[in-house]
């Protein structure tokens, strides 16, 4: 079961790829064809794409007016030429003309070139625009490093030929000729937008035994042609060639020649302006293009002002952005210096705040150590001042020592004679009248020091008994 409604889904996509190729649009007969064809599109395509041309061309050949409107499937029928709503100008017959899906779908001709190309360029063509479709796979290997450079479109090439035989084949009609572009029909249609200019076509008919004598007696005429080159913008096409084809189609040219003006419309379609059948004379195709484009000029003005209203719009609301992200950038900036004071602030109050704390810290520690120097200080006195031991008494074994200190003040003590220098060092710690260790006890005449050196030997063997007047002298 599940197959086959994969199998139905599978038909049903290719019904659907062949009618949107072809434009057919009766599904009995598109299935009837791609039957015929074993359901291969691409076959079914070509086979009905190379009929339909060799038809259509034989059909040309045949009689005068050219190919009609309704020989081709993928012609317009009536119901697609609709009255245009709004824009409705004085004297115009306006109609919306669907275009073909090869002309919108980029210009891809069903048979670009000359006739002679035959089935090659033909497969060709449609490979590519079932590619577009999705239904066959994209080439790979040698192709890709050709594909980094874009082809020129089928369309393109077809009207770049056209104008190239255009101007070869009327160039002893002078210099004044349409300037026709080399470009697809909507890469022209779009170009007319851009510019607001109107479009004029002009469909070739290389077997019309009035056209050669149209084209050089009026349209290359000074008048015709300067005419269209400064108002318009100018698309020509051969009948012969695909896109020239499908235009006559959807055209319905029945005369020829044949020339036509148009501009875009919405959804893919264009309004019809005037259509312009049969040999004219220079004076009359002038005037028929004067009214055509006079009787538009309000169209075209409103179009134009309304771009710029849109580009001026546009072009405010850039500016208003630009303002806006200028002014958001400021805020931005000013919002960021900000921070960053913000921030500076804190570092600045966060390092005095650390200075702070280290002094208060070491402001602690340099009491603390003060406290502790003291107390050491305090219990070195007590230390000296047990270790000296009870004064003795007056005698001839007692030696008189007088110590005289740096701030005038003098202290007095009895030792034993045969008591070391050192004891006199320990009594001058254990006074409260030195802040420092580092001192030595000298006498003046004569001159004598008794530091290190003398400190292990008695007082009467350094000479100090029975009595001794000595300074303390610091360290430096």
């Amino acid at each position: 079961m599940a197959d086959s409604d994969a199998s139905v889904a599978v038909f049903e996509d290719k019904l659907a790829s062949f009618q949107a190729v072809t434009g057919l649009q009766d599904p009995d007969l598109c299935t009837e064809i791609l039957s015929a064809h074993g359901w291969d599109l691409d076959l079914a395509v070509t086979s009905f794409i190379s009929s339909s041309f060799a038809t259509s061309s034989s059909s040309a050949a045949s009689r005068n007016p050219g190919p009609s409107a309704g020989g081709s499937g993928e012609s317009l029928s009536d119901q697609d030429l609709v009255p245009a709503q709004g824009h409705d100008p004085p004297g115009l017959a306006w109609k919306l003309v669907t275009l073909p899906f090869y002309v919108v779908s980029g210009g891809v001709g069903l048979v670009s070139g000359a006739v002679g190309l035959g089935a090659w360029i033909a497969g060709g063509v449609i490979s590519r625009s079932l590619g577009l479709l999705g239904l066959v796979p994209p080439r790979s290997g040698s192709d890709d490093g050709a594909s980094l450079v874009p082809p020129l479109s089928a369309a393109a090439a077809e009207a770049a030929a056209f104008v190239a035989l255009f101007e070869e084949e009327f160039s002893s009609a002078g210099a004044h000729r349409p300037a026709f572009v080399a470009e697809g029909f909507m890469d022209a249609l779009q170009r007319s937008r851009r510019e607001f200019k109107l479009m004029f076509v002009y469909l070739h008919s290389p077997d019309h035994p009035d056209v050669p004598g149209f084209c050089s007696g009026c349209l290359c005429s000074n008048v015709v042609a300067d005419f269209v080159n400064a108002n318009f913008v100018s698309w020509g096409g051969s009948i012969r060639g695909g896109e020239g084809f499908k235009m006559s189609n959807s055209l319905k040219a029945s005369r020829y020649p044949f020339c036509a003006v148009v501009m875009a419309a919405t959804n893919q379609r264009i309004a019809l302006l005037q259509q312009i059948e049969g040999p004219k004379s220079p004076e009359e195709m002038l005037a028929i293009l004067q009214r055509v484009n006079e009787e538009s000029s309000t169209v075209l003005v409103t179009a134009r002002l309304e771009a710029e209203e849109r580009r001026n719009a546009l072009h405010l609301r850039e500016e208003q952005d630009a303002a806006y992200r200028a002014a958001l950038e400021a805020d931005q900036a000013r919002e960021r210096q900000r921070k960053e004071e913000q921030e500076s602030l804190e570092r600045e109050a966060a390092e005095a705040e650390r200075k702070k704390k280290e002094e208060e810290e070491a402001k602690e520690r340099a009491v603390r150590e003060a406290l502790e120097k003291e107390a050491a200080l305090a219990r070195r006195r007590q230390e000296k001042a047990m270790a000296l031991g009870v004064e003795p008494e007056k005698g001839p074994d007692a030696t008189q020592v007088l110590v005289r200190f740096p701030t005038g003040e003098r202290k007095e003590r009895r030792f034993h004679s045969s008591a070391t220098v050192s004891s006199v060092y320990d009594f001058v710690d254990s006074l409260d009248c030195l802040k420092t260790e580092h001192y030595n006890l000298v006498s003046n005449f004569p001159r004598v020091s008794y530091g290190p050196d003398k400190q292990s030997l008695t007082l009467r063997e350094v000479g100090l008994h029975p009595q001794a007047s000595l300074f303390v002298e610091l360290e430096s």
